[in-house]
């Protein structure tokens, strides 16, 4: 980077937020603003103009994606990251839905948090390793022992490509503009898609591609 990256911290516990706070500034490349428990706090730091959130998922009395969902109505569009105890896939699934461009566990190796919260500086949508294999399961439906009944072997190279841009939060009108094709071709591929991995939308099919292209294959060492 050559600009350090503006972070600020979201967690109502304060061993949380310092803890988290010393790691990323004694890391090359970021800035931490603040650190702030509540919602009046996060409006404050706002104002600094941070280039990434990272926040808590339970907090009180207003949890994280709640918080979230407050501050985009207020017209708040930066890149948010969750750092959470919870495993639930419920809570990863809404959290992917709120717009959250990564799901990472606070059990995670220092390191390893480090590194997911680049990836999704450079763009990329990062869910920790422990998840993906929860989020496939839950996408495609798979049962132990049967073949996947959706595939990213089922799409065309074009489709792949349009995927992958997708997965990185661009809009049909961006994914037409890196590409030099229309609008209405996007939009088109977008809906075959979704018909070939059998899922209900956008959201479903980035979190698809990236947890396919996160999980190790057999024999293979888990990504770092």
């Amino acid at each position: 980077m050559s600009e350090k990256l503006k972070i600020v911290l979201v967690d109502d516990q304060n061993l949380c937020r310092s803890g988290l706070s010393e790691l990323l500034a004694s890391c090359y490349g970021f800035a931490v603003l603040g650190a702030t428990g509540d919602l009046d706090g996060l409006r404050v730091l706002l104002h600094e103009q941070p280039d990434l959130l990272i926040m808590d998922l339970r907090m009180k009395p207003l949890d994280g994606l709640a918080m979230l969902e407050q501050i985009r109505r207020e017209g708040c569009s930066i890149p948010a990251v969750i750092l959470t105890m919870s495993d639930s896939e419920v809570d990863l699934t809404n959290a992917i839905r709120a717009g959250v461009r990564g799901y990472l566990l606070k059990d995670m190796a220092p390191e390893d948090v480090v590194d997911a919260i680049r990836r999704v500086a450079a763009g990329e949508l990062v869910v920790a390793p422990t998840m993906t294999i929860k989020m496939i399961d839950m996408l495609r439906g798979d049962q132990r022992g049967q073949e996947p009944k959706s595939s990213l072997k089922l799409l065309t190279e074009r489709e792949r490509e349009i995927l992958q841009l997708l997965s990185r939060g661009e809009s049909n009108k961006a994914i037409a503009q890196t590409l030099a094709i229309s609008y209405d071709t996007v939009k088109q591929h977008v809906r075959h898609i979704l018909n070939k991995l059998n899922l209900s939308s956008r959201v479903k099919a980035a979190v698809l591609f990236t947890t396919e292209q996160n999980t190790p294959k057999n024999g293979d060492a888990p990504p770092r």
